[in-house]
């Protein structure tokens, strides 16, 4: 799957794109013609980098509310010709999920469509899911038959894993209730046969026994790096179960020079034990050619709890390579006060290095947060505004909430509005409620059902029962 190409952030797409508070903002006071235009732009072409943590259905299905959007672009999309073409769950996912929250406002189209989609897409699994959760039962009981249709009857070894594997198991324990042969005894029998399929993995466990040496471990960690399985991380635990004292000499060398299965696996197994040199084997580690065997090394260090850790990231932090970043992301997760500016200094050369979106933010935004280094407003405010990924945007809105004056009257409005439902809540702890249209949002949260409980929670800390 192609990475989405993300607009300006000033633009209307680039804020709808991006899940802001004032794409919603923005889009109800646009020409509603270019606002729809925007909106059916993001549902069809998903914007989001990692789907599992970022949000967006919610933020989208509102805005189709606000603005009385139609359904026929997302129709056109799910049954072109590009869903026999393309059946990668992500190119319609996004669309189903707004779909589905669409129905849970009353929706009737956005239901009806889900129900067609769900019978005769290729993307059908996802369309059930959503159903589940909103249908009654003589809707889901009607889509029993050209479901099962789609398994042969001759092979139900699909069938079985389908509902084995199946997200939301109500539909099929309805199907399972009805009386005809073709469609209950079918999914009882697959019903049984995916616990027995269960039962038999769990009795023939692949992977370490009891008894095995290290070097067994070892060779283990090493056998799924060659067939791309990375492990070094389950065969450190197995280290913690199968080695003593007396191994510690195999273990250090395998630290040292061993293979790369080993050696992750080694670093990995000192650094969870504070062995008292992992911290030079991890300095030497990252000088390794292998890729592999530097993020291993920088993962166990940023792992560690020591005092002796954190003593060698401050004198690590102001290195210019990846173990400096690292020492950096240590920091600002255990480091005090006086490590105020050496986090502000490795949040800095983040973002002037990799941008808005660099995979170390994370850490150091909530650092920044976290120590309260005022200082680090502007950049937390730039990262804010530019970065993609609306969850990092939240993490930047709780960072900005400890560290900036300005930010319960100007960021925290917008956000009432935002995508991601942890910043919606920040926002209901700190926005000032002078501005009218904080008090109007804050009662819609309040009465909204789609919303999320803890929202709702420091909503009503804020307005009160009699108000919401």
């Amino acid at each position: 799957m192609f990475e989405p190409v993300i607009a300006p952030s000033g633009t209307l797409l680039g804020l709808l794109q991006r899940g802001r508070g004032d794409g919603t903002l923005h889009a109800l006071t646009a020409p509603r013609a270019e606002a729809l235009a925007a909106l059916d732009h993001c549902v069809l072409s998903d914007p989001r980098h990692d789907w599992q943590v970022e949000n967006r259905s919610l933020y989208y299905a509102r805005l189709y509310l606000d603005l009385h959007g139609e359904l026929g672009v997302i129709e056109r999309h799910l049954f072109g010709p590009d869903d026999v073409l393309d059946t990668d769950e992500n190119r319609t996912g996004l669309a189903l999920a707004v779909l589905g929250h669409l129905a849970s406002y009353g929706r009737r189209d956005a239901l009806e469509l889900l129900r067609r989609y769900a019978a005769f897409g290729s993307n059908w699994a996802w369309a059930l899911d959503e159903l589940a959760l909103r249908d009654d039962d003589a809707g889901l009981r009607a889509l029993g038959e050209p479901v099962l249709a789609r398994f042969p009857a001759q092979d139900e070894a699909d069938l079985v894993a389908a509902v084995r594997d199946a997200y939301e198991p109500r539909p099929w324990r309805l199907w399972a209730e009805d009386p005809r042969p073709h469609v209950g005894a079918r999914v009882r029998a697959a019903q049984e046969a995916g616990s027995f399929d269960r039962w038999q993995r769990q009795m023939t466990p692949s992977g370490p026994r009891p008894g095995w040496s290290v070097q067994a471990v070892f060779d283990w960690a090493q056998e799924g790096f060659e067939r791309g399985a990375v492990l070094y991380v389950p065969a450190a635990r197995c280290l913690t179960a199968v080695a003593g004292p007396e191994d510690r000499p195999q273990i250090v060398r395998a630290a040292q020079d061993g293979d790369d299965g080993a050696r992750c696996t080694a670093l990995r197994y000192l650094a969870d034990a504070h062995d008292p040199d992992v911290l030079d084997l991890i300095e030497a580690a990252v000088e390794s050619p292998a890729r592999v065997v530097v993020d291993a090394a920088l993962d166990s260090f940023e792992r560690m709890r020591s005092v002796a850790a954190v003593e060698r990231a401050r004198r690590w932090g102001r290195r210019p390579d990846a173990l400096g970043a690292a020492a950096g992301r240590m920091l600002a997760c255990r480091g005090g006060a006086q490590d105020s500016d050496l986090v502000l200094w490795a949040l800095r050369e983040a973002v002037r290095g990799d941008g808005a979106d660099a995979p170390t933010l994370w850490p150091l935004v909530d650092g920044a947060g976290r120590l309260g280094i005022h200082c680090a407003a502007p950049v937390l405010r730039h990262i804010y505004r530019e970065t993609a990924s609306s969850h990092l945007r939240g993490h930047a809105a709780r960072a900005l909430a400890v560290t900036d004056p300005s930010f319960a009257a100007g960021f925290a409005v917008e956000c009432l509005w935002d995508c991601e439902e942890s910043t919606r809540e920040v926002a209901a702890r700190h926005a000032e409620t002078g501005d009218a249209r904080v008090v109007d949002q804050l009662r819609r949260l309040a009465a909204d059902p789609a919303e999320e409980a803890e929202v709702q929670t420091a909503v009503r800390a804020r307005i009160g029962p009699e108000a919401a």
